[in-house]
């Protein structure tokens, strides 16, 4: 099977063209992946266009391929957004993992009151810097046209704020996540807490509801089923559910 790699400045291609990706994919193309002349592989841009082609050179550092056809899949029109709580060792990144090869469309850190790992401010552009690495990573495993954004850390407020569908991972959720369609084609937003869980406060904002007054958007704690899963599997698991409810699957 052709490996695909990226290429961020790739603009629109036709048959025939000789594309040449260098720097740092094109050294990894050739020193670890070993591509090789006469190699069927694919460029992608990360937005959606993919190009297929033939590898007519190898550089130490770069490789040219031969255009032979080339996609492009537009953007979801609705976007499921995966609020991943920071969670303690790697489990937040292997979420980000995950979510990158079960279809994710984008990633909000969130800083959970539970929250282990704490983001101060150059410690947060850092770790938004590494989940996007980790999702580009994994596009190129999953070969995705299009590689999930990450987005900046967000606040509760901020998330409570959202217009969309957001969906709270939760065992107190009256509702299964099964049995749960969007009445609009608005964004869905799920929600997952950290290790030590969500507190009472952080439930009552995000399900749409703080002193009284109601969000704008649709906002409900919702069960995944009945076993507890890791802040690092939940997300996956429900983005599963999600694509097969809504037929993406």
């Amino acid at each position: 099977m052709a490996n695909l790699y990226f290429d961020e400045a790739l603009a629109r291609t036709f048959a025939g063209e000789l594309l040449t990706v260098s720097g740092d994919e094109g050294r990894h193309a050739v020193r670890v992946s070993r591509l090789r002349v006469g190699e069927q592989t694919i460029v992608g841009n990360g937005r959606g266009l993919r190009a297929h082609g033939t590898v007519e050179a190898v550089d130490r550092d770069s490789f040219s391929v031969r255009v032979e056809r080339s996609e492009e899949q537009a953007a979801p029109e609705r976007r499921i957004v995966l609020v991943q709580a920071l969670a303690k060792g790697d489990r937040d990144e292997r979420a980000v993992e995950q979510a990158t090869e079960f279809g994710v469309d984008a990633i909000i850190p969130w800083q959970a009151e539970r929250s282990v790992s704490r983001w101060g401010n150059d410690k947060a552009s850092k770790g938004v810097a590494k989940w996007a690495r980790i999702a580009r990573e994994a596009s190129k495993q999953s070969m995705r046209a299009w590689i999930p954004e990450v987005l900046s850390p967000a606040t509760t407020a901020e998330l409570a704020a959202l217009d969309g569908h957001v969906l709270v991972l939760h065992p107190r959720g009256a509702t299964k996540l099964s049995a749960w369609l969007p009445d609009d084609g608005r964004d869905v937003y799920l929600v997952v807490g950290p290790e030590g869980g969500l507190s009472d406060a952080e439930l009552a904002a995000l399900a749409g509801q703080t002193d009284g007054e109601t969000a704008a958007r649709d906002g409900r704690i919702v069960l995944l089923g009945d076993d507890v899963l890791r802040t690092s599997s939940a997300g996956p698991a429900a983005l599963a559910v999600l694509n097969a409810a809504l037929g993406r699957w």
